[in-house]
C-alpha cells in the first residue's frame, strides 16, 4: 500500500471511531438533560456496552495501526470523563 492509501485508510478509521464516539456522546447528553431516571439499569447498561465495543474498535485500530494510541485514548477519556458528569449529576438529583 502506498503512504497516500495508508493515510486515508487511518483518516478514515480515525473518522469511524469518532462518529461512534459522538452516537455515545449523545446518548450521554440526552441523559443529562432528561434526567428523570437518574439510576437507569437499561440505560446504564446500554452505555456500557457501547464504551466496551468502541475501546475494542479502539484496540483493534490500534494494533492494525490505523489509528495512533493517544488519539484511541482520548477519545475513551472524553467519553469516561463525560460519563463522569453524567453520573455526578444523577447522584445531585
Amino acid at each position: 500500500m502506498t503512504t497516500n492509501a495508508v493515510t486515508s485508510q487511518s483518516e478514515k478509521a480515525y473518522a469511524l471511531l469518532q462518529a461512534d464516539a459522538e452516537k455515545i456522546q449523545k446518548l450521554i447528553e440526552v441523559q443529562l438533560e432528561n434526567l428523570t431516571m437518574p439510576q437507569c439499569p437499561l440505560y446504564e447498561e446500554v452505555l456500557d456496552t457501547r464504551m466496551f465495543g468502541l475501546s475494542r474498535e479502539i484496540d483493534f485500530a490500534i494494533r492494525l495501526e490505523l489509528v495512533e494510541e493517544e488519539k484511541g485514548k482520548m477519545i475513551l477519556s472524553e467519553l469516561e470523563r463525560k460519563l463522569a458528569l453524567l453520573h455526578e449529576a444523577s447522584m445531585r438529583k
